[in-house]
């Protein structure tokens, strides 16, 4: 039986730099394993007056769906604002909804910060590593990934250099040996 990593992307823009990361990360994992995107941008802000019992949104409803079954976490995502993109941020709270049903509970995850400039997303790392940390989600400790100067690290089809898969080797190997460690 196959695992499965869910991979949440921060940014929304079609092109983004996150994206083709985590394109590039996804085609690294070794056989077994199973990624898929789970799109964050379509669900509403989470607001517990329409999460109840008789009219929680539909979105909010797929997206847990979703996560029921995933052994893992990739979280790729840019920093806004020295912190993560309020679609991220969202996502993380409707899946953490409603209280004592977090789909977080003890799931694996790792995170990868992307920017074009040279502080990598420095701030949007840690600050949801803190997220992480109370949701109970046991995250990668090294490599720590904080992808810098990330437009030359691309080529025109959104591939990255042998050195920089290497490197992106490393982040998929080190969630996957989390996961080993945490398996349900």
């Amino acid at each position: 039986m196959s695992k499965k990593i869910a991979v949440l992307v921060g940014s929304l823009r079609k092109g983004s730099f996150s994206k083709q990361i985590a394109k590039n990360l996804m085609g690294l994992f070794p056989e077994g394993y199973e990624t898929e995107v789970i799109e964050t941008g379509n669900l509403p802000l989470y607001n517990e007056d329409i999460d109840t019992e008789d009219s929680t949104p539909a979105e909010y409803t797929d997206f847990r769906n979703k996560l029921k079954d995933v052994d893992g976490v990739l979280f790729v995502t840019p920093e806004y604002n020295r912190s993560v993109p309020a679609n991220l941020k969202n996502a993380i709270d409707v899946g953490s909804r409603p209280y004592g049903q977090s789909m977080w509970d003890g799931v694996p995850a790792a995170i990868v910060s992307v920017s074009p400039g040279a502080i990598s997303g420095f701030g949007a790392n840690h600050h949801l590593r803190q997220s992480l940390v109370f949701l109970n989600m046991p995250v990668v400790q090294q490599p720590e990934a904080y992808i810098g100067n990330v437009t030359n690290l691309l080529d025109d089809n959104g591939n990255v250099d042998d050195r920089t898969k290497g490197f992106l080797k490393s982040i998929d190997d080190a969630l996957v040996d989390l996961i080993g460690r945490y398996s349900k």
